[in-house]
């Protein structure tokens, strides 16, 4: 994957690249929207926490086709206000913190007005590529 990051447009707002160019023949992965539902049932009350969860789930949904967060290469997330927006950014920072300036995905974030359940601030879903 490759980063498009031209000194024509003003750099990205935060840590993720403004496009990514796919190399031939890999395999695509696309999440569905993870929510921050915990395996035990458990949503927690920040947006923080929740994004983790997320994350997590992601990981695993990515381990199940072989396949890993260094292969992602677009993040679309979902908040229900823009006070949720610095917890989901601080999650995915850490998240991607092994990543190089130079290998971020792209990324988008929106804010919507809610979810299925008033309790969900966060939705978080991934494009990944491999071998």
């Amino acid at each position: 994957m490759k980063s498009l990051n031209p000194d024509t447009i003003h750099p990205p707002f935060a840590r993720y690249s403004h496009g990514i160019e796919m190399p031939p023949g890999k395999r695509l992965v696309r999440t569905s929207g993870q929510l921050g539902l915990a395996a035990d049932g458990i949503v927690p009350s920040d947006s923080f926490a929740q994004a983790q969860i997320c994350f997590e789930n992601i990981d695993f949904i990515l381990a199940e086709a072989r396949m890993a967060r260094a292969d992602i290469f677009h993040v679309s997330a979902y908040v229900t206000d823009r006070a949720h927006m610095t917890g989901y950014m601080q999650a995915r920072d850490i998240y991607f913190q092994k990543r190089s300036d130079k290998d971020l995905p792209s990324s988008t974030l929106v804010i919507v007005c809610g979810f299925t359940r008033p309790e969900f601030k966060v939705e978080v879903e991934v494009w990944a590529c491999g071998e």
